[in-house]
């Protein structure tokens, strides 16, 4: 019965370290591709430039040696970082910029609009 139940308890555990983990990659990948379109447009650039660099060296394949060098140095990055983040016990839910994924919305200010003081009272 002991040996059921914390065994139970690893499932537990396992299932919430791949949650994370999940959690984490998604987040990670929203906010490179959001938040860091202008890095995405710079590796696009140099991506483009070394191609055209590497095509003297390598004709048949350089466009296809550094695209995949850079989806993979992005996706390894992506990953480390989100088992970095589940390694050291962040949860998603710890992190206060992060209410996006929780749906939690923050209304910081109330629209107020010129007609208000006549249809306000209809509303309520």
């Amino acid at each position: 019965m002991e040996f059921a139940q914390k065994s139970g308890f690893g499932k537990l555990y396992s299932v919430t370290l791949v949650k994370s983990f999940l959690v984490w990659s998604f987040t990670l990948t929203v906010c490179l591709l959001v938040v860091g379109f202008p890095l995405v447009v710079l590796m696009a650039t140099v991506g483009a430039l070394a191609s055209v660099v590497l095509q003297s060296v390598l004709p048949v394949s350089a466009v296809l040696l550094v695209v995949g060098s850079l989806i993979g140095v992005n996706v390894l990055a992506i990953v480390l970082g989100a088992a970095l983040l589940t390694v050291k016990g962040i949860h998603p839910q710890d992190v206060s910029w992060l209410r996006w994924l929780h749906g939690e919305a923050t209304h910081a200010h109330t629209s107020v609009y010129a007609a208000c003081p006549l249809t306000c009272s209809l509303i309520q």
